[in-house]
């Protein structure tokens, strides 16, 4: 009988090839996809037209999400601009919906916060980061608590939430790996949220071979693995640790290519274990791996350490391109000002009223 991960991977195996390719059931799939692009569309036109509200804050809120479900890279993409913003000085909030948390109240994810209450990837990016980060069912709640208990704060980075409309945004990033748009179709024939192309204002690629132009960023592992104390292990190290062997495990979008950047990286890999992401690791059983060395992604070790405690956490690291950069620069700066403006005049017209 297969075990609980082995099930797991099985089945993400199945989706995953399904949405790379119109085959069979993505045909199967493809009516429903269609009714789900049609409320998607509906949904949108009803903030277009005014019949949901979209509400502002007085700071400028740059989204960092993606159109392909699964992920593309976006929480690497988050952390290294929010660190990027940080080095210029600036004062960075990051908001997020908290994916997989079990708690459906609007609350601040602190150092120690767990996954199951705040989400994993924003507990990792915390971590990461340092910067202040608040999660919500609503990200325009999320937003405003921030504010509220932060008022220094001077940009807001949104992970994810390209679909959720109801947080106006002045900067929008649309994150894509190697996949592309897959097989084009909407959920749940294909990988897609919403249609594309949409009018988005930069697109970045984390990939080695973007499937469209863009701008690009490179992905790389850190030359170590942290320990749940945050002692880390050089890979000479781990290499040179004995006969033990090494299970490496990945619950993210592409785990095929963290176990590839490992072994790149000089890591004789025994055995490898794929699983959905955002995989709480609900039933995992330390008597199912208990002659190996684990080695997984930050994101999972923030949910693996309590089961694991020996397990070791590679860090992975995003380095945009210049020119990105550049741009991501230029329209700060102008967001800066108009913000800086607006807040002024308001607090002008308040005075003399």
């Amino acid at each position: 009988m297969m075990s609980w991960a082995a099930q797991q991977s099985a089945l993400h195996n199945v989706v995953r090839s399904a949405w790379t390719h119109r085959g069979w059931l993505a045909w199967l799939l493809w009516p429903l996809a269609l009714t789900f692009g049609a409320l998607v569309a509906l949904r949108r036109r009803f903030y277009d037209w005014g019949l949901f509200e979209r509400g502002k804050v007085a700071v400028p809120v740059i989204v960092i999400g993606n159109v392909v479900a699964g992920g593309s890279g976006k929480t690497p993409v988050v952390m290294a601009l929010v660190q990027h913003l940080q080095g210029r000085g600036l004062k960075v909030g990051i908001v997020s919906r908290g994916y997989g948390r079990r708690a459906r109240d609007c609350r601040e994810v602190l150092p120690h916060s767990r996954a199951d209450e705040v989400g994993d990837e924003p507990v990792l990016i915390r971590r990461r980061t340092k910067a202040v980060v608040y999660v919500a069912p609503h990200r325009l709640d999320a937003a405003s608590a921030l504010l509220r208990n932060h008022p220094d704060t001077q940009i807001i980075v949104c992970d994810d939430g390209l679909q959720h409309w109801g947080l106006q945004r002045d900067l929008e990033v649309c994150v894509f790996d190697d996949r592309g748009i897959g097989n084009g179709f909407l959920l749940p024939a294909g990988p897609l949220r919403e249609a594309w192309p949409r009018r988005v204002d930069m697109v970045l690629h984390t990939g080695a071979q973007p499937a469209f132009s863009g701008f690009t960023a490179q992905r790389a592992l850190a030359p170590y693995a942290k320990r749940a104390d945050g002692t880390q292990v050089t890979f000479t190290e781990l290499m040179l640790a004995g006969a033990q062997p090494i299970l490496a495990v990945a619950a993210i979008a592409k785990p095929e290519e963290f176990f590839a950047m490992l072994r790149a990286a000089g890591l004789k890999l025994t055995q490898t274990l794929a699983l959905p992401d955002h995989c709480d690791f609900g039933n995992w059983s330390a008597q199912d791996f208990p002659t190996f060395r684990i080695v997984c992604t930050e994101k999972d070790a923030v949910k693996l350490w309590r089961l694991e405690p020996q397990a070791l956490a590679v860090p992975l690291h995003c380095i945009p391109e210049p020119a990105f950069i550049a741009q991501l620069e230029s329209r700060l700066q102008g967001l800066l000002i108009d913000k800086s403006v607006t807040a002024l005049s308001s607090r002008h017209g308040h005075t003399t009223s």
